[in-house]
């Protein structure tokens, strides 16, 4: 089943993930209308070969026009006049530069990709998604039993009108009658005047109930603001957090949404109820009226309720976050536009294109000394509306971007803070009218914090801030938070820690994994207290020139993984993090040649070693390890390929490869085989009469090559001769080096 088809057939917290890929940019449309055709081009490749993207682009722009004359033919005039709009929005954006339009795919095709995996893999987390099942049915039926009293009010209101106007029309005509010359008897009259009474009584005793199921009502739905507002408002507030740094992607607004409008709704309502009792009560009361005595109290209690939900409505439903990095939101670069989404959780078509909303920032900053200011540039203020958010009533800023003040006095050096510690607020306001009442409500909302970066160089340090802020506190205003940052428990950080890995990849860390890594932090402490407390500074900072922080090491393996190992660490082929000794435990049993990848611990940068077994005659285990491959040799050759090619050679021995059972057994070409490069398929140039040209070349590859002492090798290397060592030596140098072989050579040698 093609990608797009299973992503439409996912629940809509997934389908809400797929919905944030897609903006004005490069419309969903596109990628409903051409999914089969978007689906069927490798965009990794296109995206860099300037060429062929500039081809894919215009293949594009071909398959909108075909689908407009599909369109044409159903004289369907929307859909065409949207098809050329998009149309011309794609070649106002990308006619200069296509490559990024095929970034732009590429990118939005993984993490389809990952959205799915993230649905496949829910299975594991079914008690705790069983038990949000739970508390979301509660939830639901405190929805449902609202409804279910609005509509019983509402019927027995409705019953109560219609007994009020018989009361009415009984008592006029009883007065008529007697006005008659040939009147009601005696015994009519008393009859008539029995009956008038019993339904006045009968009126009261309704009006009676009537105020208090509305009261009864007006509870019920205070229970459920409480609910909403005091614990699934913050609790969806956290979720989010958690996605914002890697964790599981948080739980559909929408859900949130239906809630609050249902409430609301409900609230509307009981205001509805309460003006058609007053008018009863402007045509029939009497002394001790429960109309009279409670409407005033009911009214402002039904009003302080809705004011109470409406001013809690506004969320920020997408983080700030640059375009350029969608998996570091909440980190921002000066002079970079950066997108944020907010959403009005009560969907009324009342309040569509009702609400003006202002982006600020640091509006509530007091203390501004020694901290870097900055304005916001681009549109700041946008009307939230229904029709750009798939129904919602949200509203999206696309090209806000912020611009440091240059005021004296105001350098970054100057302040308590490094600049990646500085923390800032970006918030929202909106007011709202409600007519009837005239009333205005102040709505605002807040983001997460953010950290303003100057150079793209910093945005590591950016990222860290953020992991350690949302890991510990859920307070968006603690913008003091690194003036005194708290410490981090192990178990926090190595889940924080795995989320990282699984947000770029499909593999977290196992326990083997985080184990190295908790002795790395917190070394002999880790084995005595698995919930060993881990400081700010050890985490980001380095105890000496010399040293590199230990954050910055993960960010360097994360960036090797993403432009080198992808693949090899998907599939579990890297062990990854392991110490030495542990290396050797692992490896002291197997057979010899059986190898493992670990990543260096001495490159800032990131680099990945193999180390391999042999045995002595003894039977000692030997170990050897290479020097670590950086992303330098990685870019010239993948790391699959250095192990099919790699050799070890000492003077007089002929170079073999010693790699054979990738850890724990498993053989080396079954293990790397799919990653191996394919065997050219351009024949060799070849002259009709005379066979294979005089000038073909010798056809090379790179290989690494190690120089190994003899009294390392095993007894069963074959010695190589002076002669073939001469010889080889014109292509490997007697050091651990990067060389070129030939492995084949043209018929004329």
């Amino acid at each position: 089943m093609a990608q797009w088809d299973q992503l439409k057939m996912l629940d809509c917290k997934y389908l809400e993930q797929v919905d944030q890929l897609y903006d004005d940019s490069f419309p969903m449309d596109i990628r409903q209308y051409l999914s089969k055709w978007i689906e069927s081009i490798d965009w990794d490749t296109v995206a860099y070969q300037d060429s062929l993207a500039t081809v894919r682009f215009h293949d594009l722009l071909t398959q909108l026009d075909d689908q407009h004359g599909r369109f044409a033919l159903n004289n369907n005039f929307l859909l065409q006049h949207n098809i050329r709009k998009i149309k011309r929005n794609l070649q106002d954006r990308f006619q200069e530069d296509p490559v990024h339009m095929a970034m732009v795919i590429s990118r939005n095709l993984k993490e389809e990709k990952k959205i799915l995996e993230n649905a496949k893999n829910t299975k594991e987390s079914e008690g705790a998604v069983s038990a949000m099942v739970v508390e979301k049915q509660k939830l639901d039926n405190k929805v449902k039993d609202m409804k279910d009293r609005v509509q019983v009010a509402d019927q027995y209101i409705k019953n109560l009108e219609d007994l009020q106007d018989e009361y009415d029309f009984k008592v006029n005509n009883l007065k008529n009658r007697e006005n008659e010359v040939n009147g009601m008897t005696p015994k009519e009259l008393e009859t008539e005047k029995m009956t008038l009474m019993r339904m006045c009584l009968d009126l009261k005793t309704k009006r009676q109930e009537a105020v208090g199921q509305l009261n009864d009502l007006l509870t019920a739905t205070q229970a459920l603001l409480a609910d909403l507002i005091s614990e699934e408002l913050p609790e969806w507030r956290q979720r989010q957090q958690i996605a914002c740094i890697g964790g599981p992607p948080n739980a559909c607004v929408d859900q949130l949404q239906s809630w609050f409008t249902s409430a609301a709704e409900s609230l509307q309502q009981v205001r509805q109820h309460l003006k058609k009792l007053q008018e009863l009560e402007q045509k029939f009361t009497y002394d001790d009226d429960p109309i009279a005595q409670k409407k005033a109290y009911l009214e402002a209690r039904a009003l302080d309720l809705l004011k109470d939900l409406l001013s809690n409505s506004l969320v920020v439903e997408r983080q700030p976050c640059m375009p350029t990095h969608p998996q570091r939101p909440l980190v921002l670069k000066t002079g970079v536009q950066f997108t944020v989404k907010l959403r009005f959780l009560v969907k009324l078509q009342e309040f569509n294109y009702q609400l003006k909303v202002k982006a600020l920032f640091d509006k509530d900053v007091t203390e501004k000394k020694g901290f870097r200011k900055f304005n916001i540039l681009g549109t700041n203020t946008k009307i939230m509306n229904m029709e750009e958010s798939n129904g919602s009533l949200a509203a999206e800023f696309r090209h806000l971007q912020l611009k440091e003040q240059k005021v004296a006095g105001n350098r970054t050096n100057e302040g308590p803070l490094i600049v990646t510690e500085e923390l800032h607020s970006l918030s929202f306001e909106s007011e709202l009218q409600l007519n009837q009442s005239g009333l205005n409500i102040k709505l605002e909302a807040i983001s997460l914090p953010v950290v303003v970066i100057s150079n793209v160089c910093q945005l590591p340090s950016g990222w860290a801030s953020i992991l350690w802020y949302n890991m510990l506190t859920t307070e968006p205003k603690n913008l003091k938070f690194f003036l005194k940052p708290p410490l981090a428990k192990w178990s926090q950080l190595s889940e924080v820690l795995s989320w990282q890995f699984s947000a770029v990849t499909q593999r977290g860390l196992n326990q083997e994994q985080l184990s190295m890594l908790a002795d790395k932090l917190l070394g002999a402490k880790a084995k005595r207290n698995p919930e060993g407390q881990i400081p700010w500074i050890k985490f980001c900072k380095s105890a000496n020139e010399k040293a590199f922080p230990f954050w910055l090491w993960i960010e360097g393996i994360l960036d090797l993984i993403k432009r080198h190992l992808l693949s090899l660490w998907n599939d579990g082929s890297i062990t990854g993090f392991l110490s030495k000794e542990r290396e050797k435990a692992l490896l002291s049993d197997k057979c010899p040649g059986t190898f493992l990848l670990r990543f260096s611990e001495s490159s800032r940068d990131g680099a990945i070693t193999f180390t391999w077994v042999e045995h002595d005659v003894h039977d000692k285990p030997l170990f050897h390890s290479v020097e670590p491959y950086t992303k330098k040799e990685l870019s010239a050759v993948s790391l699959a390929d250095i192990i099919r090619t790699y050799k070890v050679m000492a003077v007089e021995n002929i170079p073999e490869n010693p790699l054979r059972f990738l850890f724990p057994d498993i053989p080396k070409d079954k293990a790397f085989g799919k990653y191996y490069p394919k065997p050219s398929e351009t024949p060799e140039p070849m002259d009709v009469e005379n066979g294979p040209k005089e000038y073909g070349y010798m056809k090379t590859e790179l290989i690494s090559v190690s120089e190994v002492h003899p009294s390392r090798l095993q007894d069963k290397m074959m010695p190589m001769s002076p002669d073939d060592f001469k010889e080889l030596s014109q292509y490997v140098s007697p050091r651990d080096i990067d060389a070129v072989m030939s492995e084949e050579f043209s018929d004329q040698n």
